[in-house]
């Protein structure tokens, strides 16, 4: 199916400007904004089914594919504290 929408300079522009950030073509991005709208106000908030979960985790992981591939190591605790393990802390204490 095929509508028309009007959109205030305002929205278009944020609409583009989205669009452009997500690497997606204007008419998927709206595709895909309007289908979140309609899940959200026809879910009760808090009870999914288990196709409306599986909906949510498609679009979670829509875009993914995009992401680098990272070692398992790149996750370790160490990884994420590198900077306070050598003494050195990237905020000042207090």
């Amino acid at each position: 199916m095929t509508i028309r929408v009007e959109l205030n300079p305002e929205t278009e522009a944020r609409l583009v400007a989205e669009a452009r950030s997500q690497g997606v073509p204007l008419e998927k991005l709206a595709e895909r904004l309007l289908k979140q709208a309609l899940i959200a106000n026809s879910v009760p908030h808090g009870a999914l089914t288990v196709d409306e979960f599986h909906h949510m985790l498609e679009g979670m992981a829509e875009g993914s594919e995009k992401l680098p591939n990272l070692p398992t190591e790149s996750f370790s605790r160490e990884s994420f504290y590198e900077d306070r393990l050598d003494g050195r802390d990237a905020v000042p204490r207090r």
